[in-house]
């Protein structure tokens, strides 16, 4: 599913960046965009279930619930600040033209970081209070309630309760304010963006209960259910002739798109399984399964070449079919920085290249 998030989030930053003229207004960009709609949420429900992984492993080692809350929030912690650092580096590249505002612009890593913190915070509580024979149903629970919640507060924190005494760059990680006086769409603020992630922590736990231990294919099934549940449900409710919001927003700050999105992530993991379990990612090497593996590199890097002074074509100057090619090439030279990183034991090859200097100087 990283991988697959990976190249979304390739097509979608490469056409952006480069398509222009009349390509800018064309319905093949505007299904790119919509396209583009799924990969931070994929990234953010995946943390979520990956968290789900390691408190797992942590409980039935019997680890304490603060010891837990300590060690996945400084995982948590460390991707935030890796989130800094990248603001940093671009900053630096595109230093005498870039805005000291970019510094504070909350992006897809920052995010992740935060959730993974308020989702240490929120197990250590529920593992604190709960009932120790019922903790899986707490955490599942409380997870779900979450993405709901935060869900249903988006839209009046981004118009009619908007914290707007807070310095911008505050708000900014409530809203997207940023700088400019109102929430940016392009930004990821907590809400709505944090739910994506608890919505993957509920997932998580039931996928990785016993019985969905046990049963992973019907899990994977009923995730596929699920979806399809859910998107009916919320195309039900967003024709409603009532509205609780006086600002509703479909596809920024509703409820129904946020669920929509979730129920289609359910669908991803389902046909996910079925394509590693009976498809081509289950007949030997997999491009995508191998972006995957090295989800937060490709991301770090592959920015500068698309949006940054290394970007491969001139930025919103090209057509369809250049952009398409400049994705391809960009698709090619992140899979094989990948391999590079993954099929080479970099530590060996230092060690061995000390060896010989070390003989030398003895």
């Amino acid at each position: 599913m990283r991988g697959l998030a990976c190249l979304l989030m390739f097509q979608t930053h490469c056409y952006d960046s480069w398509l222009g003229g009349a390509a800018r207004k064309s319905t093949f960009l505007m299904y790119s965009q919509l396209g583009g709609t799924l990969p931070a949420p994929l990234f953010l429900f995946l943390a979520g279930i990956s968290f789900a992984l390691v408190t797992d492993k942590l409980i039935r080692k019997n680890v304490s619930a603060s010891e837990i809350t300590r060690s996945m929030a400084r995982r948590g912690t460390e991707i935030f600040a890796f989130g800094l650092l990248l603001r940093l580096q671009e900053y630096l590249i595109a230093w005498g033209w870039a805005p000291w505002s970019d510094l504070f612009r909350v992006d897809i890593l920052n995010m992740i970081g935060l959730s993974m913190i308020l989702m240490a915070l929120a197990c250590g509580g529920v593992l604190s209070l709960a009932n120790p024979r019922r903790w899986r149903a707490a955490l599942i629970a409380s997870a779900a309630g979450a993405a709901a919640l935060i869900s249903l507060l988006t839209p009046p924190l981004w118009t009619t309760l908007r914290p707007a005494w807070l310095p911008w760059p505050l708000e900014s990680y409530i809203n997207g304010v940023h700088n400019l006086g109102a929430p940016q769409s392009w930004l990821f603020p907590i809400f709505p963006w944090t739910g994506f992630a608890f919505a993957g922590l509920a997932a998580g736990f039931v996928l990785f209960s016993d019985w969905g231990r046990e049963h992973v294919a019907q899990t994977a099934a009923w995730f596929g259910l699920g979806s399809v549940a859910l998107v009916l449900t919320t195309r039900w409710f967003d024709r409603l002739p009532v509205q609780i919001y006086s600002a509703y927003d479909y596809w920024h700050t509703s409820p129904n798109f946020f669920l929509t999105r979730v129920g289609l992530l359910l669908g991803i993991a389902f046909l996910s399984y079925a394509w590693c379990r009976w498809g081509l990612g289950a007949w030997g090497f997999s491009p995508l399964i191998q972006l995957g593996q090295t989800s937060l590199l490709v991301y770090w890097v592959h920015i500068e070449f698309v949006y940054g002074r290394l970007s491969l074509l001139p930025k919103r100057a090209v057509g369809i079919g250049t952009a398409s090619l400049g994705l391809l090439t960009i698709f090619l030279m992140m899979l094989g920085l990948s391999l590079l990183r993954t099929r080479i034991d970099w530590k060996a090859r230092m060690q061995s290249l000390r060896k010989p200097a070390d003989s030398m100087n003895a």
